[in-house]
């Protein structure tokens, strides 16, 4: 099928958490003989901040931040067999969705797909008026990157056709062991953007954890933190491109991963970070959500801290050879259970199924 993919950027990681789901997925459909074509807005500095060239699994049109070019676009969402309008383009997100649902042929297959389903169904219980409340009612699907029954009863609710949870996961042709690098030398490693929601998690658990090891080794990176206070036994290393998320998973003897506020809230939201982590081979500490138990299993494949003080308890008793065998365990489950050949085999499925039943009724 032609796929028409308007997302915040595929060429780019930077301020755009979506960039590795986008990249496996997409790479994966592709391989299935999907011809995807992505859309993505000149904006926030991304376009100064690529980290991978236009692959080969499909064309990228980048295009002006300007209502005149976002029209363009989303006229072209004519030409597809799927529409796909992504949540957090970040640029005129409610007239491009308006505008590709317009384009769209009758029986193209409509879909909205959520990278931030808490967020949006935030946004939708405050604003009757959201535009994507008019757009439902035309809509094939809403897919979302995370959230399980919570997020589709909620979606329902707002008169989602079918709602349906794609998970990330682990491309292991891009997240895998390589060699320690000594930039990344840590006894813990946390990466993640300084955001509102979850600022106050990384100051319980990251922060508060190198407050009471002082004597260990700390390392953040990620945009936003430069000017935040920190202990003196913490590295900050600013934006890691994604082509060094390698070696910061696999170099410190264990890496964060501390939701967002609005995401462990609900649950069944692993991020991406869950899966590189996993499949670098890396000893994991993550805080704790409904639905882990989903993907890794605690105390085996994973370690779980429920605050600051939890995570310095962890770190004391984590010994190389445990750290070892935690990350060995991870990543053999996820590369098992967890990969974008898994959700793309998904996609492609759920995607014919809604092909054949549109055309049903079409002749009906």
């Amino acid at each position: 099928m032609r796929i028409a993919f308007y997302g915040s950027s595929l060429l780019s990681s930077y301020w755009n958490g979506a960039a590795t789901y986008y990249r496996g997925l997409l790479r994966d459909l592709a391989a299935r003989g999907h011809r995807i074509t992505f859309y993505e807005p000149d904006a926030f500095d991304r376009q100064k901040h690529r980290d991978i060239d236009p692959p080969p699994y499909a064309a990228v049109r980048v295009y002006p931040a300007t209502p005149e070019a976002m029209r363009a676009v989303a006229a072209e969402a004519a030409q597809a067999d799927v529409v796909v309008k992504a949540s957090g383009v970040g640029v005129f997100d409610d007239e491009l969705l308006a505008g590709v649902i317009a384009a769209s042929r009758p029986e193209a297959i409509r879909i909205f797909w959520d990278v931030d389903a808490p967020a949006t169904l935030a946004e939708l219980a405050r604003f009757p008026d959201h535009a994507l409340h008019r757009a439902m009612p035309v809509l094939d699907l809403v897919l979302t990157y995370g959230g399980g029954p919570p997020v589709i009863a909620a979606y329902e609710g707002f008169g989602a056709a079918r709602c349906i949870p794609i998970y990330n996961a682990l491309d292991p042709d891009t997240h895998h062991p390589v060699p320690a690098d000594p930039r990344f030398a840590a006894d813990l490693a946390f990466l993640g953007n300084r955001l509102p929601d979850r600022e106050a998690r990384v100051e319980a658990f990251f922060l508060g954890a190198a407050v009471r090891l002082p004597d260990r080794s700390f390392l953040i990176g990620g945009n936003g933190w430069d000017t935040k206070a920190m202990p003196a036994n913490v590295r900050h290393l600013g934006h890691v491109y994604t082509r060094e998320h390698n070696a910061f998973n696999t170099t410190p003897r264990a890496v964060l991963n501390i939701a967002r506020d609005s995401m462990a809230a609900v649950g069944f939201s692993p991020a991406t970070r869950v899966f590189e982590a996993a499949g670098a081979g890396a000893c994991l500490i993550t805080d704790a959500w409904t639905g882990l138990d989903l993907f890794l299993r605690e105390g085996e494949e994973v370690l779980v801290a429920r605050d600051g003080r939890d995570v310095a308890e962890q770190m004391r008793a984590l010994t190389p050879e445990r750290a070892r065998a935690v990350g060995t365990a991870a990543r053999a489950r996820i590369t098992r259970e967890h990969t974008y050949a898994h959700r793309g085999a998904e996609v492609d499925a759920i995607l014919n199924e809604v092909r054949a039943r549109k055309r049903e009724r079409s002749v009906a």
